[in-house]
């Protein structure tokens, strides 16, 4: 599994409220235009699928980046980003 970030920025309400319903399925929201997605590739491919029939592509534009497992382990967060949990530290309990 790999982890994908993936930013838009679509012009329209509707199809913007469209293409983050779409991304909160696969992953996190880390930000507002912002999901992480720990998925694998055909999973992605699934939902660049999806969000592709969603868009305008001559007026949004939308940007994946893959983050490597050293990457993954390097990141940053500043402000209240810092005090949120994130996609594989959260704290799981077993009764």
């Amino acid at each position: 599994m790999s982890h994908y970030v993936v930013c838009y920025d679509v012009v329209d309400n509707r199809r913007r409220y469209k293409v983050a319903a779409c991304l909160d399925a696969y992953g996190d929201r880390v930000q507002r235009s912002v999901f992480e997605l720990p998925i694998d590739r055909t999973l992605l491919d699934k939902c660049l699928a999806e969000i592709a029939n969603l868009i305008d592509a001559d007026a949004d534009n939308i940007a994946i980046y893959r983050l490597c497992a050293a990457c993954t382990s390097e990141r940053f967060y500043l402000g209240i980003g810092a005090q949120a949990e994130r996609i594989g530290e959260e704290q799981v309990f077993i009764t």
